[in-house]
């Protein structure tokens, strides 16, 4: 290949690189709310399903789908739209995503038919993948290096906050309108977004080279297909032949692209950069908490709304002391991350959330909030220390002209690893609930009953009022077994995080910049 890593470092624009400080404190500001619309769109429409099953006759599979096609989308297209925002011009990237987003948001309020639903949700991908990595690219164009750390914090705070905010959200309109509402939300937060997003300047590569199609073509598939496999996975088990094909046909065609990448003259995205240990524990330490705090929301939403009787805007309010550290570490990561390094943020940060999970797998039947309270703060320090550190490490180690692509890859992990906690914490949920409760239901109970209750907690709360008095005690029983299965989901999570944790820490480099010893002999060797 004939660039190096240091032939592509150029200068950033310099319309952005002449800003003044308040300048940049707007484009912060301006930047930082796109990314909040993204996030929160993923998860707003989970409080909604109830009001859209029982309005459009949706069946569970379209209702996940509703879900699912904005995360597929996004995901897949992520890289080559933060490339054309490299190419074109990242203003306009985000001017088109946030038009799309806005139009596609605007449908599902007009025509609520499931397939419509899901086709605008997929639009509405779209847009969000062109978002996504322009507001950050936005940022760290206009910001020097040496401010750019407390910029990106608090950026990463914004995106961490986001899940809790589009849940809030949802869960206030809903209080008050109907779910059509949500969707008008967003259309008129994305218009007045366009308009705000005028005001900032824009950047690009300061020498145009030509777009990588073949590469663009390739990840995109592979991420979609990687993805599909991994959303499939909790309703057709991890042994289906489709989920097994989709994750090994995605993963071929990622090692496809990195092939792709070494012989392009000008490659997407340099996989060479994977070879540094600051950006591979930067895109591996996202993927990881990720996978924790969505596989976390996953179970802990349920058990608010299902066990403890909280309606979607309680639930919400009560996964808000998340937001506390969440924001408050993620704006002073530059100020303990070189102090301590990354190695030690990294495994603290895991170390955090994995020992959360362990104190809130001891939960039973009878536990109230503080069950999960006080364990999901010991995870928000945890996730706080992570957020910022990790999407710089990724920022920091790219060339300023593929700040986009840098940004998408980092926003590319966040999907990959939502969508993988879901899907482990789905299958391991749903995988214990059904083998705990299925001996334990009166054998008179009929059949068409007793697969609805072993099919989802949701499902047996509705048949058993219609049980009579056999109701309440098939309600007991499937609440029990939730509880039960919940507690060992949790100690699953526990253990994944925790074995990363440990791993990824001993990848990552120290204060000094370097890998433990023993690593550096194992890289020589292999």
């Amino acid at each position: 290949m004939a660039d190096t890593l240091s032939d592509q470092a150029q200068a950033t624009d310099p319309a952005l690189a002449t800003l003044s400080p308040r300048a940049r404190v707007w484009t912060l500001f301006v930047t930082c709310l796109p990314v909040l619309l993204v996030i929160s769109s993923m998860v707003a429409l989970n409080t909604a399903l109830p009001d859209i099953a029982s309005a459009t006759s949706a069946t569970q599979s379209q209702l996940t789908w509703i879900v699912d096609s904005y995360t597929l989308v996004l995901a897949c297209l992520l890289l080559p739209a933060g490339a054309l925002g490299d190419r074109y011009g990242r203003r306009g990237a985000l001017l088109l995503g946030l038009v799309v987003f806005a139009v596609a948001s605007i449908a599902p309020a007009i025509w609520s038919d499931p397939l419509h639903l899901i086709i605008a949700r997929g639009a509405a991908g779209v847009g969000a993948a062109f978002v996504m990595p322009a507001t950050l690219s936005l940022l760290t164009a206009g910001y020097p290096k040496e401010q750019r750390n407390k910029a990106v914090g608090i950026w990463a705070g914004a995106a961490g906050s986001g899940a809790v905010v589009g849940m809030l959200g949802s869960g206030g309109i809903l209080h008050f309108f109907s779910w059509q509402a949500i969707f008008w939300g967003f259309a008129g937060a994305a218009g007045l977004l366009f308009v705000l997003t005028l005001t900032i300047g824009t950047s690009r590569e300061s020498v145009a080279k030509p777009l990588d199609w073949p590469g663009a073509v390739v990840i995109g598939g592979g991420v979609a297909i990687l993805v599909f496999g991994i959303l499939e996975a909790p309703a057709r088990g991890w042994s289906d032949p489709l989920v097994i094909g989709s994750i090994v046909v995605g993963a071929v065609m990622s090692v496809a692209f990195g092939v792709i990448e070494l012989r392009q003259r000008h490659p997407l995205l340099d996989v060479r950069l994977f070879t540094n240990p600051t950006f591979a524990t930067g895109a591996a330490a996202i993927t990881v908490f990720f996978l924790a705090m969505f596989g976390f929301f996953y179970i802990v939403m349920q058990h608010m709304q299902l066990i403890l009787g909280y309606s979607p805007i309680k639930t919400a309010f009560a996964l808000t002391p998340l937001m506390g550290p969440v924001l408050l570490l993620s704006a002073t990561a530059f100020w303990y991350v070189p102090r301590i390094g990354l190695r030690l943020v990294v495994f603290t940060g895991l170390g955090l959330i994995s020992l959360g999970f362990l104190l809130m797998s001891d939960v039973d039947i009878d536990a109230g909030y503080g069950a999960v309270g006080w364990p999901m703060l010991v995870m928000s320090f945890g996730i706080g220390l992570l957020t910022a550190p990790t999407t710089s490490a990724i920022m920091n180690t790219t060339p300023d002209d593929k700040q986009g692509v840098a940004s998408a890859v980092n926003d590319t992990t966040r999907e990959v690893g939502a969508a993988l906690g879901i899907a482990l914490a789905g299958s391991l949920l749903a995988a214990q609930y059904t083998e705990l409760l299925t001996p334990r239901l009166p054998a008179a109970l009929p059949e068409p009953a007793r697969d609805a209750v072993l099919g989802s907690l949701g499902h047996a709360l509705e048949v058993s009022a219609s049980l009579g008095p056999q109701g309440a005690a098939v309600t007991e029983l499937a609440r029990t077994a939730f509880v039960e299965a919940m507690s060992t989901s949790l100690l699953g999570m526990a253990i994944i995080v925790g074995v990363s944790a440990v791993v990824i820490g001993l990848w990552a480099p120290g204060r000094d910049d370097r890998q433990l010893a023993v690593v550096e002999r194992l890289t020589r060797r292999g």
